[in-house]
């Protein structure tokens, strides 16, 4: 029997942007690249083989295919996956997601596309628990979603070519469920109101692509200052990008990375953050507008 492949490439995102808990997301010029194959040679039906994959990701692989194949409607294909992984895991990039839609993506195109990619997306944010990373891994752009009644709305705004990311990626990750834990579950109403005010004002900002106004806005009450016991360079790293001229920045997702927002000197910025958490990568990202593609 003749093997086929389907290739498919999914952005990183960073997600929160400040206030936006677990609703904005952004998407960046940062991939994991996921392959299938079929029929997967030595394996048995219902089961992958997988290479390049970390074992911690395995079971990302099976409920992935697993969710798809039941919303297909069809019965499970042998199927080998393999991964050229860029993305670090535990870093708040949104790896995960990526996982999820890269696999579902794939094998639809095995099947014969009988899904639709806004299928997908329903698919991924129900495994994930929240849709903030995998509506950008699925649209691209700049993204505010909700779970509705059980269904992801979602609203997608690009972002201009001239809006740099400078990531700060430390050497240790971070949990989710551990970092997720730190966030109370009772607020103030001032810090409501306030979180509240900035989410509202960063997607106005980013819709009209009115990106020096995003200044002040990522001032985080909800759940950046309770992780940053995790990350006790949180604030530092952000100061020194801001004063090198960046325009903002905020924790990635639950972290470890650290994002700055600039319209000029990426580089200068991504200097000053890296002197305030030594011995970390850097990158400096541009927004993804197309979400995942296939290759």
């Amino acid at each position: 029997m003749k093997v086929r492949t389907a290739i498919v490439s999914v952005p990183a995102s960073t997600s929160n942007l400040g206030s936006g808990f677990d609703t904005l997301g952004l998407a960046v010029q940062l991939y994991n690249v996921i392959t299938a194959r079929t029929p997967a040679l030595d394996s048995k039906a219902d089961s992958a083989q997988s290479n390049g994959v970390p074992g911690p990701e395995q079971s990302l692989i099976e409920t992935a295919a697993e969710a798809f194949f039941k919303a297909a409607g069809i019965a499970p294909i042998d199927y080998e996956i393999s991964f050229a992984n860029k993305i670090p895991i535990t870093r708040g990039l949104g790896s995960s997601s990526t996982i999820r839609v890269g696999v579902m993506a794939a094998l639809n195109n095995l099947c014969g596309i009988p899904i639709t990619r806004f299928r997908i997306l329903q698919i991924a944010a129900e495994l994930e628990g929240h849709p903030d990373n995998a509506t950008p891994a699925v649209l691209g752009g700049f993204t505010v979603s909700a779970r509705i009644d059980g269904e992801v709305r979602w609203w997608r705004f690009s972002v201009s070519p001239k809006v740099r990311l400078v990531t700060l990626i430390p050497k240790f990750g971070i949990e989710t469920e551990k970092a997720r834990s730190l966030v109370p579950n009772e607020f103030s109403k001032q810090d409501a109101a306030h979180a509240l005010n900035r989410t509202a004002a960063i997607t106005a900002a980013f819709a009209k692509q009115e990106y020096a106004s995003l200044k002040g806005l990522f001032d985080d009450r909800f759940h950046q200052p309770y992780r940053e016991k995790l990350i006790p360079e949180l604030r530092s790293v952000i100061e020194a990008g801001e004063q090198a001229g960046a325009v903002g920045g905020w924790l990635s997702g639950s972290g470890s990375a650290i994002m700055c927002l600039t319209l000029k000197n990426p580089k200068a910025v991504a200097n000053a953050m890296r002197a305030a958490l030594p011995d970390s990568k850097i990158l400096i990202l541009k927004p993804e507008n197309l979400g995942y593609l296939n290759k």
